[in-house]
């Protein structure tokens, strides 16, 4: 018989959202929790994210504007079914579509308070069946930290927008001067933000207020034991069966052991280059979004006990560019929200279109990495006007009126009065950039996108400028008003999407089917079960938090008795 220090009923690696879910429930079941944190700070990559959850079917949709069988019949067209793929399966999809919005009302039900998204936030193939040009998103509320108390606010890793805005009105507002509504949601928010001031308060939104209002409902009710800088090193097997981790206490072995199972939410390998070149070659953590804590130990630690890892060669991609400051900012600056606007497209290094510029993130860098292999497009080159330079930010670096010096004088903007000259100057055949922004054009004036069907997707359009009048849609504008510019993109990411594959019960499996008893898993820690796919905003969060939620339902025998 294994001796251990200490024993617990469930031992989670990683303090992501679908850790704090599975706490929750355990607790609910009467059951003791330890949370084992490698970092110092609380909340994983979920912190640093949007904190979207993609959740179909979800309590604030209208009545009748989503069922199961929509829900499904949109994951069974997104995601193919492939050898390539067994983290998903029609089975395993369809356990998430009728257990999430289970899950929802369950963490709702601990205090955790949620809103819709937005009302517009499409699925990102919403002209698929089943695909909703509305919204299946879900956010928390802002939140301000100093509710977890001086010790764990401090704990609370940091999130991207630490003001108390929605962040649905986060990413209307550079429209505010389109519009009187938004100026005073701005006002709003900005006498909010001052007055938290003068109070004390600190506010988080985004993946920040989700993993804040998760930390203090596991508080609240005592529902966990969380442990930050708490590397678990081994997973403790008897015969066949994980029965305990070795982690660290006092600078020393520490062997917990786990009378339910284990539960790994331990991140994924996105700041480990060596795995990168192995699995995603021609992909750079320097890129990376991730945290700094993500260097796939448990990925490693999980196959040397026999778990099957799969889908280890994708990413959830996210474009970024090198803008100055990029490589000690906190977010790296992405470029989503840029060549999908009016007046920009993105070409590769011969100066042709390759993508529709608007759609999903993940099937962007996808994309980019699969030019990449025929023709160079790392990095391939956003094409902008003056139109464009008038009217919008650039890659989340503000205004070119207030930054356009500082961006040339770093020469990561690159500016010419003719598209051949640009061309000249970010290496570009000139003849190929001039057809194709010629042809960009023409198919504005057309009123279609021929070659890439641009702005045909309800996604493209929320990428857009919902006040742009000048094109057929709200993402296309010719580029024809000198000045022009030019920026590199790269294949970025905000973490990578493989690793162990699991069954309906998000128990890990062997290469040969068979399940590791003792031993669970969620979050990007696994391959994924939308397979190689992301089909909306929150399609990591919302499987971790319900396949983590799946898991301790099923290590306590409670199978589906808790809603």
């Amino acid at each position: 018989m294994t001796q251990f220090d200490e024993t617990f009923d469930w031992v989670v690696v990683g303090s992501g959202a679908g850790s704090m879910a599975s706490a929750l429930l355990m607790k609910q079941a009467g059951k003791t929790v330890v949370i084992l944190e490698k970092a110092q700070w609380v909340g994983g990559t979920t912190a640093k994210s949007g904190g979207v959850m993609w959740i179909p079917g979800n309590r604030f949709m209208d009545p009748g504007e989503d069922s199961l069988e929509r829900a499904c019949q949109y994951l069974d067209a997104v995601v193919p079914d492939d050898a390539e793929s067994p983290g998903t399966s029609p089975a395993r999809r369809r356990t998430y579509a009728v257990e999430a919005p289970k899950m929802l009302d369950f963490i709702v039900a601990q205090g955790v308070r949620m809103e819709r998204g937005s009302r517009f936030w499409p699925d990102y193939y919403d002209e698929l069946p089943g695909g909703m040009k509305t919204s299946r998103t879900v956010t928390a509320l802002p939140f301000d930290k100093n509710e977890l108390g001086k010790e764990w606010a401090a704990k609370l890793r940091k999130g991207f927008l630490e003001v108390p805005v929605k962040l649905d009105d986060g990413m209307k507002l550079p429209f505010m001067k389109h519009s009187w509504e938004l100026k005073r949601v701005f006002i709003k928010i900005a006498f909010k933000f001052v007055a938290g001031k003068l109070t004390g308060k600190h506010w988080v939104t985004a993946g920040a207020a989700l993993q804040g209002r998760m930390l203090k409902a596991v508080l609240d009710k005592q529902a966990a034991d969380i442990r930050v800088n708490s590397p678990v090193r081994e997973v403790i097997m008897e015969g066949e069966k994980a029965v305990g981790v070795v982690t660290e206490k006092d600078g020393r072995p520490w062997r917990i052991g786990a009378r339910l199972g284990i539960l790994m939410n331990a991140g994924g390998f996105s700041m480990n280059q060596a795995m990168r070149d192995t699995y995603m070659p021609g992909t750079q953590s320097k890129w990376s979004n991730g945290i700094e804590t993500d260097t796939g130990d448990m990925h490693r630690e999980l196959a040397a006990k026999g778990a099957a890892l799969a889908q280890m060669d994708q990413m959830v991609g996210f474009q970024m560019t090198d803008a100055p400051g990029w490589d000690t900012d906190y977010v790296k600056p992405g470029t989503q929200s840029t060549t999908a606007k009016p007046h920009a497209i993105q070409v590769d290094q011969s100066g042709l279109r390759y993508m529709n510029e608007g759609g999903s993130y993940e099937a962007f860098c996808e994309t980019m990495l699969m030019r990449n292999r025929t023709v160079p497009a790392v990095p391939s080159w956003a094409i902008l006007d003056q139109q464009y330079m008038d009217e919008y930010a650039v890659a989340g670096k503000g205004t070119a009126k207030k930054n356009m010096a500082k961006w040339l004088a770093s020469g990561w903007m690159r500016k010419a009065e003719t598209v051949g000259e640009l061309a000249g100057i970010i290496g570009v055949p000139p003849g190929a950039l001039e057809t194709t922004v010629a042809r960009w054009n023409g198919f504005v004036r057309g009123g279609r996108d021929e070659d890439f069907q641009r702005g045909e997707r309800a996604y493209d359009n929320f990428l857009g400028d919902p006040f742009f009048k000048d094109g057929p849609n709200q993402t296309m504008g010719t580029i024809d008003k000198a000045p022009f510019y030019a920026f590199p993109v790269y294949p970025g990411d905000v973490g990578t999407y493989g690793g162990v594959v699991c069954d309906c019960d998000s128990r890990v499996l062997r290469e040969d089917g068979s399940v590791i008893e003792g031993l669970y898993a969620c979050g990007v820690t696994t391959a994924s079960p939308m397979g190689r796919v992301y089909p909306g905003a929150g399609a990591s969060v919302g499987p971790s938090m319900t396949f983590g939620w799946i898991a301790a339902k099923h290590a306590a025998g409670l199978g589906n008795q808790v809603s």
